[in-house]
């Protein structure tokens, strides 16, 4: 009996949707951002999978970026008093970095299967200083 074969699916969207990046249909995450051990339709190991601190590196960098000239462009236009920026803004933007978060997530570990990710694994050349002129 063979593996069943599986067509590359795009990474952004089985990402976003945050499914599994083979089968695209089970489901990547278990909770909010915990990974699942592997997929429960088609049985991939997520042990691969580690996208440490990017998506929150990314997504705040992105929430950030539009959520600075959004801020700008209502304070210079408003000019609202600062309570409200207490209590509008700075929740919005908490609320919008917690909204990218899962998407972002999903596509990172996406990209990681696709190109295959693995952690580096180093060969040692030997004791320092062995073999060169410098003695």
């Amino acid at each position: 009996m063979t593996d069943p074969v599986y067509p590359p699916l795009s990474t952004l969207s089985t990402g976003l949707r945050c499914r599994c990046p083979r089968c695209g249909k089970g489901p990547l995450l278990r909770g909010y951002l915990k990974i699942r051990d592997a997929c429960p339709e088609c049985g991939l190991d997520y042990s691969f999978a580690d996208p440490a601190d990017g998506p929150a590196f990314f997504g705040m960098t992105g929430v950030g970026t539009v959520g600075l000239g959004l801020f700008m462009w209502f304070e210079f236009t408003v000019q609202p008093p600062i309570w409200v920026h207490l209590v509008v803004t700075m929740p919005l933007l908490v609320l919008a970095c917690l909204a990218v978060l899962r998407p972002i997530k999903g596509w990172m570990v996406s990209e990681q299967y696709i190109h295959k990710a693995a952690p580096a694994e180093w060969a040692s050349i030997g004791k320092h200083g062995d073999g060169s002129k410098w003695k």
